[in-house]
């Protein structure tokens, strides 16, 4: 009987070491390595002790803040009404702007104000894009444009998928001589898998010396993942020296309510 209890004991022994053996590697990987409080980035942080399973949450750490490149306005063959822009750039590599405020000021030789258009936007990680503003109401024309912005909300875009986006088929026209003017038409291809509420177009036509000469915009609604749809600009006069036209997409998917259906339940951009 009593070498019996003892083979038992042994065997019991055994299976309990197995298990043991068995349970450290799962153990492992459910122990978290390293802690909120140990100066090093591990775990899942985005920071040191920051951010991921920590719940400080980082500070926002920039290299550049967005760079001014162009500042400019064209006519728009409508008396009184002026186009203007500016090429913007986020020298980011990790965070875009979910918002911010910009303000178009013209004003004529003396530095006097003669028209202004505001207006807020936003901007991806190592994007170089242009705001544009249409038919800003000035009683003569101005000599220079100021622009400023501000206000900017940085947003952390790691692990988020910009919007793939493409123009195909454009091409710029001036019309028959009967009518004075010029349009641009190309075809837009959501190729992102995801449906879209609103997507802007902007259209930028330069000269052979790469200078702006004119702009135009338009939107298109409910663009599903996959479809193609056409777009159209038109100018009310004949533009020419046309050396190349540029089209610019964009829709803020920092804003849930950019998509058709809510891919994003949970996180807010």
């Amino acid at each position: 009987m009593e070498k019996r209890e003892k083979k038992r004991f042994i065997i019991i022994s055994v299976y309990a070491v197995i298990f043991v053996l068995l349970l450290i590697p799962i153990a492992l990987k459910l122990i978290p390595n390293g802690t909120c409080s140990d100066g090093k980035r591990n775990q899942d942080e985005k920071g040191i002790d920051c951010g991921g399973v920590c719940q400080k949450i980082c500070d926002i750490q920039l290299n550049d803040n967005i760079v001014f490149r162009e500042i400019g306005i064209t006519e728009t063959g409508i008396a009184n009404k002026y186009d203007v822009y500016s090429e913007i750039l986020n020298p980011n590599k990790d965070y875009g702007s979910s918002s911010f405020d910009y303000v178009f000021d013209l004003k004529d030789e003396s530095g006097t104000s003669l028209a202004r258009r505001e207006g807020t936007g936003f901007i991806f990680p190592g994007e170089k894009k242009y705001l544009v503003e249409i038919g800003v109401d000035s009683s003569t024309y101005p000599a220079k444009v100021d622009f400023e912005i501000k206000n900017i909300v940085w947003k952390d875009f790691s692990g988020v998928q910009k919007p793939q986006l493409a123009i195909v088929n454009k091409n710029f026209n001036e019309t028959d001589q009967t009518f004075d003017s010029s349009d641009a038409v190309g075809l837009l291809r959501n190729e992102s898998p995801f449906d879209f509420n609103e997507i802007k177009i902007q259209v930028i036509i330069k000269n052979k010396n790469g200078k702006i000469i004119a702009l135009n915009s338009t939107k298109i609604n409910t663009v599903q993942s996959g479809e193609n749809r056409e777009f159209k600009v038109i100018w009310p006069n004949k533009i020419t020296e046309v050396g190349n036209m540029e089209v610019q997409t964009e829709t803020n998917i920092f804003k849930n309510d950019a998509f058709v259906k809510q891919y994003f339940s949970g996180q807010s951009f």
